[in-house]
């Protein structure tokens, strides 16, 4: 599957949720993959670090099953694949989970919220950049998307809650982005007005003390879009 066929099909909405499990397959053809799973179970995970949920988590995650969670928002696409790992059964993938996932728009805007002092922009009836996907027997889930904005006092981050096939919550964390891929990003076409991000992730009251245990991989470029792959270990 091409990747960057993917990514622009998404974002115009041409076949790419047929797709997904497609990509997510041919990310996992060898026992540790570029993520830095361990598909072969031997034990030597460590569970990612718990964050909290923040100001803007979502409100109504079972009414979100998306895996096109762009929706109206513009910006550089980015597809979110995602292994969730059980440390609990020798780091082997985790089957049947929900993942949720929502971060803010280009300008750091999240929807569901707004017309307070922390947002004045009000979103509050609308739901971009928020989804919910199970994960399939790889423990793989996927979102298509667009690269998060940042707003003041955080580094660019991307929110994910662990839940298992209850409803029951096993983790919430975040995940951070490569500081050179963000600044590449910020001053490009429909970011640059928003300028830089005011806070590095070594400042992150979120990441400064987890930094190596959040951080993403991308790969891509401004053109094709970029693709995040990552690791969550939860105790499943």
């Amino acid at each position: 599957m091409d990747r960057k066929k993917f990514i622009r099909n998404g974002l115009l909405g041409i076949t790419a949720l047929a797709g997904a499990s497609k990509i997510l397959e041919s990310c996992s053809k060898s026992d540790n993959d570029d993520s830095g799973t361990d598909l072969s179970g031997n034990g030597s995970c460590t569970v990612s670090p718990s964050e909290t949920k923040g100001p803007f988590p979502i409100k109504t995650p079972s009414q979100l099953v998306l895996e096109n969670i762009k929706s109206d928002r513009v910006g550089v696409a980015l597809l979110i694949n995602l292994i969730i790992e059980n440390k609990n059964n020798n780091c082997l993938p985790l089957s049947n989970v929900l993942v949720d996932v929502w971060h803010c728009d280009k300008d750091g805007n999240y929807s569901e919220y707004g017309g307070t002092q922390m947002q004045q922009t009000d979103y509050t009836s609308v739901h971009f950049l928020r989804g919910r996907q199970t994960t399939n027997a790889k423990g793989e889930v996927s979102f298509i998307s667009i690269y998060p904005g940042w707003y003041q006092g955080r580094a660019p981050h991307v929110h994910v809650e662990v839940l298992s096939s209850s409803g029951s919550s096993l983790l919430v964390t975040q995940i951070a982005f490569p500081e050179s891929t963000s600044s590449t990003v910020y001053s490009s076409t429909n970011y640059a007005a928003h300028g830089q991000a005011d806070t590095s992730n070594t400042r992150d009251n979120v990441f400064a003390d987890s930094l190596a245990s959040e951080l993403a991989v991308l790969t891509g470029n401004l053109t094709d879009g970029y693709t995040l792959t990552k690791t969550i270990t939860v105790n499943g």
